[in-house]
């Protein structure tokens, strides 16, 4: 038996996990992720009904009902290193046995459903529209700390995309995860989709130029231009590629859904992002309750 140090799986004086704060009644099997704490509310102002609240630094979780459908929905905070706690911890709680700390014999799938903003790289997906991403590449390197591996679609795009933007070895080691199809396939209707790229940063990393020189400065064209068979890549933002990778080497469903707030083809931004995002929120709690 494989006990997991206490240095490994941090848990509270209330039972709870270390950095979301919840035991492991606390939250559902289909959870909401988002990256702004503030939006936790915005999420669960439509539930029915909330059992529990929890906060711990930028990590908030509200769990209740949407009908007979219990949900939970928590804040990630910004980027791929948080979500490295998140998708650990949410995992944690339902197949690690916090008495025992050793892994559950039958593991829990979890439904873990990203809600966020993003930006546009294809002129035709407006601001204000919506992207379920249907794979996720990481310019993030998160996933090549962990052992994973790649389905042959996977490796084939993977490849192109390497020939093609022609990044600096020492800039990233890119990798490409797709979605839950289970998921993906009720996100269709009102709907763009594509490749989402994801970024480790906002400003260089995402081709912004303050004050500082960039060593990509082709980035926005190599990804805009990249297209493998029927996939191209529909947008960037700065979480997909970590949740999409360690979901499925964990063994949950995940599916991330954009309201794209900038077009940087057209450079344009939303007039409203906040507006576009609720109305995101509404339209994925809907397919939520009545398809999951």
């Amino acid at each position: 038996m494989n006990i997991i140090a206490a240095s490994e799986l941090i848990i509270n004086d209330r039972g709870a996990i270390y950095h979301v704060n919840c035991r492991p009644e606390e939250i559902a099997n289909t959870i909401i992720t988002v990256g702004d704490p503030d939006r936790v509310r915005e999420v669960s102002k439509h539930f029915d009904s909330i059992e529990f609240k929890n906060q711990h630094r930028e990590f908030i979780t509200h769990t209740g009902y949407i009908g007979k459908k219990r949900i939970s929905v928590t804040s990630t905070g910004i980027g791929p290193d948080n979500i490295d706690i998140v998708l650990n911890e949410l995992d944690a709680l339902v197949n690690i046995d916090f008495d025992t700390r050793t892994i559950k014999e039958n593991l829990t799938s979890l439904n873990i459903i990203r809600v966020g903003t993003s930006g546009s790289l294809q002129k035709e997906i407006p601001v204000d529209s919506f992207v379920a991403s249907t794979h996720g590449l990481g310019l993030d390197n998160l996933m090549n700390f962990y052992q994973h591996s790649s389905n042959e679609e996977e490796k084939q795009i993977l490849h192109s995309f390497n020939t093609h933007a022609q990044l600096h070895h020492g800039i990233s080691s890119p990798y490409i995860t797709g979605a839950g199809m289970n998921l993906l396939k009720e996100f269709v209707d009102g709907f763009h989709s594509g490749i989402t790229v994801t970024c480790p940063g906002f400003y260089g990393p995402q081709g912004r130029v303050l004050r500082m020189g960039l060593t990509q400065p082709q980035l926005i064209d190599s990804l805009t231009s990249f297209n493998f068979g029927q996939h191209r890549i529909s947008n960037f933002e700065m979480e997909t590629s970590a949740i999409y990778g360690m979901g499925k080497v964990l063994g949950h469903h995940c599916l991330s859904l954009s309201a794209i707030v900038a077009n940087r083809i057209s450079k344009e931004f939303s007039k409203d992002g906040g507006a576009a995002v609720e109305s995101l929120i509404e339209k994925t709690l809907g397919i939520v309750e009545s398809k999951l």
